[in-house]
């Protein structure tokens, strides 16, 4: 028998630090909901908003998969290894903080923000070297199916962490119906909507809602508009 929790956008913990906007799914920094602490192994979900010329200054993080997905606008990227760069809109980062590093992440545009999800997995493997990488995906192979962003395995679709996990982003058109296979037994799969209407199974999803579920095989996925939305099939045991 399937199981189900339901995350309405309206119920997610809000920080509004002027600069930035942020909305959690789980619980982060301030906001602490003993009922959402994780799903699995998919510790935080930030939904984040940073206005023109302002950004996260240089912060330290450690044995966490950090996944960034931009949504609007561009993010430049610094870090501990000597990476500098930029993430736009239909790129992927990842970094596997491990032993350690140090990076920040800027809206260098004066007049347009920048919005961005920001997701840690929690990893299979402690201490590991840092890495980073970034990947240029072409949006037109995710229309009305699901295209792979990230894998445990570093020559398969998409960016790799050290975690049994694999995300999708897709974008289905209104009435458009697909069914997704869950790749590992045991694993749960957290849906976030990012826009449109979507049916998954029986449950409807608006802008913004999240929604896990487990014991399951596969599920089908219905667009009840023009929608998009990402895909995170993740373990749901934590690391011992």
């Amino acid at each position: 028998m399937k199981n189900i929790v339901l995350h309405k956008a309206e119920t997610r913990g809000h920080a509004n630090h002027g600069w930035l906007q942020s909305y959690h799914t789980f619980s982060f920094a301030n906001y602490h909901n003993a009922e959402r602490m994780s799903f699995g192994v998919l510790r935080v979900l930030n939904d984040d908003t940073v206005a023109p010329g302002m950004g996260f200054g240089t912060h330290p993080h450690q044995n966490m998969e950090i996944i960034s997905i931009p949504l609007e606008g561009d993010l430049e990227h610094k870090d501990s290894m000597g990476n500098t760069t930029a993430i736009h809109y239909g790129d992927v980062q990842v970094m596997s903080a491990g032993t350690g590093v140090q990076h920040s992440e800027f809206n260098r545009n004066k007049e347009s923000q920048v919005k961005f999800l920001q997701i840690w997995i929690i990893p299979n493997k402690e201490n590991v070297t840092p890495r980073y990488d970034q990947i240029s995906l072409d949006k037109k192979d995710r229309l009305n199916t699901f295209q792979q962003i990230l894998s445990p395995n570093p020559n398969d679709e998409g960016v790799w962490i050290h975690q049994n996990a694999w995300f999708h982003l897709a974008n289905f058109e209104n009435d458009f119906s697909s069914e997704y296979q869950i790749k590992s037994k045991g694993n749960g799969l957290y849906i976030f909507n990012l826009k449109g209407n979507i049916l998954v199974g029986d449950q409807e999803l608006t802008t913004r809602d999240g929604l896990g579920i487990w014991n399951i095989s596969e599920i089908t996925i219905k667009a009840n508009s023009d929608s998009e939305f990402l895909l995170m099939e993740v373990p749901l045991d934590l690391p011992k």
